[in-house]
């Protein structure tokens, strides 16, 4: 049989394309979260977005297409289409207030899409303090409601009890998802792969390291991150540990090894990398509240911790790192929130303001969006 020659300008083309469709794709530029709250960054600096419809005091997590368009947004209880109406069967979710478990999530939702189809996502969940509806997901399909999308399986269990901690990274094959999670009681962190063939909830790798997670279920509070290049995996961990820990994790296996930890600060919450991976930043209230702080660590310097900014709010949340490269902080029940202008900096040369971007007229709670980290 003759093989074809093609053209070598025919096969540059659809490389090319495939790379401008690559560099398109902004999975991160919307944001819904807080008393209505809104963020859209697809024009370089964010602007403020009044559509939104969900109320969320702490977890939340927003899905879009490629090109940052949006598809649906979640609290963990309720699901709103990309018309910002509830869908049909996008209630009751367990990552939340339910008759099983009080109050709100730290990270009570997260949204993985499918590998292997455009067309299907899975939102994960996790109860409030230690709470036995534990560690779940719900199964979202956008061919549904007449492309709005609907939720045909929800709230499927894989394991209970666990802490309010939930991140995702992609695996090293660049396809399949690691949701890690950490168990209630227990010093294992749990990590499930979400494959073309589902989520594999019977082949869960389990890590024993670093604290444990136990006590009051207020104890459970603090969320979860992994580092840009998906190499490392942060905690903080609120009363009575009051610290953060640092762990090193395999995007091959699924391990988490090799703990670090600095403590004590009173109340720990969230917890973010900055965008070259170099320093890890942290959020603290105090004990009760009142004394917010915020925290930088300098990983390559053991032990180098500095305070680069306190906020005149009371309460504050969580940290998460916009596509602008800047880390926006959560402040209970402010018009605005607060921003490290250049995180790769040391020291206060990272630029902490406080009242550092307004939004419209809208208020922030203590979350912020959860997304897959994409190495």
């Amino acid at each position: 049989m003759k093989i074809p020659i093609f053209p070598l300008r025919l096969l540059v083309l659809p490389l090319l394309l495939l790379a401008s469709a690559a560099s398109a794709q902004r999975p991160t530029d919307l944001w819904y979260f807080g008393q209505q709250a809104g963020l859209r960054f697809a024009d370089g600096a964010p602007t403020p977005l009044l559509d939104g419809k969900m109320s969320t005091y702490e977890g939340c997590a927003v899905a879009t297409t490629g090109k940052g368009e949006l598809l649906f947004y979640t609290n963990g209880i309720s699901v709103w289409n990309r018309e910002h109406k509830i869908m049909p069967n996008g209630q009751h979710l367990m990552g939340g207030t339910s008759a099983t478990g009080p109050g709100s999530s730290t990270q009570s939702a997260l949204i993985v899409p499918d590998p292997g189809s455009g067309n299907l996502f899975y939102i994960f969940t996790v109860a409030p303090q230690g709470g036995r509806d534990g560690l779940r997901y719900s199964l979202l399909d956008m061919t549904r409601a007449d492309g709005l999308g609907d939720l045909p399986r929800t709230n499927l269990l894989l394991v209970q009890p666990v802490a309010e901690k939930l991140a995702a990274v992609r695996h090293a094959n660049g396809r399949d998802t690691w949701v890690l999670a950490h168990r209630w009681n227990s010093s294992a962190f749990v990590a499930y792969l979400v494959t073309p063939d589902g989520v594999q909830g019977n082949k869960p790798v389990l890590s024993s390291v670093g604290s444990v997670n136990s006590g009051p279920g207020r104890n459970a509070i603090g969320a979860l991150k992994f580092s840009p290049d998906g190499r490392h995996v942060a905690a903080a961990l609120w009363r009575e540990n009051n610290k953060f820990e640092v762990y090193d994790f395999d995007r091959s296996t699924g391990k988490v090894s090799n703990a670090r930890s600095y403590g004590p600060y009173a109340e720990a919450y969230g917890v973010e990398f900055s965008p070259d991976g170099s320093k890890l930043y942290g959020s603290c209230n105090g004990t009760g509240g009142g004394e917010t702080q915020i925290w930088q660590f300098d990983l390559a310097k053991k032990g180098a911790a500095t305070l680069v900014g306190r906020s005149a709010n009371r309460k504050i949340g969580a940290l998460q790192r916009g596509p602008d490269g800047k880390i926006y902080v959560a402040r209970e029940d402010n018009p605005s929130l607060g921003v490290v202008q250049m995180p790769n900096a040391a020291g206060k040369a990272c630029q902490y303001v406080d009242d550092g971007l307004k939004l419209g007229g809208r208020r922030s709670k203590l979350g912020l969006p959860n997304f897959v980290v994409v190495p």
